[in-house]
C-alpha cells in the first residue's frame, strides 16, 4: 500500500519510508569538507548527499543532468526539500542512501531518501519534489512519457 502524501499531509517522512522500497543505493562517506568546526555532518550538507544519490540515480535510469541540460527540452527542478537528522554524523562516516520513488503526479514526482550509517542505523530522512518544466520558458510540463514509465517501473 502506497500513500499519497500530498492527499494524507500528516503521514511523515519516516512512516513513508515505510511504504516505499528502495530503487537505488548511492554509498559515500562523510568528507572534512562536509562538517562544521566540531567534525559533524553540516545540515545543509544532508541536502548536497541525497541530490548526489538522486543524480546517480539519474544516471542509472539513463537520465543524467548532462543528458537533460544538453539532450532535452525540459528540466526537474526541486520545487521543495525536507529532512530529518537522527544522530551525529562525522567526518569518515560511511553512509548509504537509499532512494525511492513516493509519489508520481502529472507534472512532477516525488523522491524520498533514508541515510543508513555503517552499522544499517537510520541516521537521517529526505524529501525531495521535483516539477517537470518546459527548458525554454520555465512553465510546467507534464512529465516526458519516458521518464515517467520509469518511474512508474520504480515506484
Amino acid at each position: 500500500m502506497k500513500y499519497d502524501l500530498i492527499a494524507n499531509a500528516s503521514i511523515g517522512i519516516q512512516e513513508e519510508l515505510c511504504y516505499n522500497p528502495p530503487m537505488f543505493a548511492y554509498q559515500t562517506t562523510v568528507k572534512m569538507h562536509d562538517t562544521d568546526a566540531a567534525g559533524i555532518l553540516f545540515f545543509g550538507n544532508q541536502f548536497k548527499m541525497v541530490h548526489d544519490a538522486y543524480e546517480g540515480f539519474l544516471e542509472s535510469i539513463d537520465f543524467s543532468f548532462a543528458k537533460l541540460i544538453r539532450k532535452t527540452n525540459f528540466f526537474l527542478p526541486i520545487v521543495h526539500a525536507e529532512a530529518d537528522y537522527k544522530t551525529k554524523l562525522f567526518v569518515g562516516d560511511q553512509i548509504t542512501i537509499y532512494c525511492s520513488v513516493s509519489r508520481i503526479g502529472r507534472t512532477s514526482f516525488t523522491m524520498s531518501y533514508k541515510l543508513l550509517n555503517g552499522r544499517k542505523k537510520v541516521v537521517g530522512l529526505a524529501k525531495t519534489v521535483h516539477v517537470s518544466v518546459n527548458a525554454q520558458t520555465y512553465q510546467k510540463i507534464p512529465l516526458p512519457p519516458k521518464l515517467r514509465k520509469i518511474l512508474i517501473k520504480k515506484e
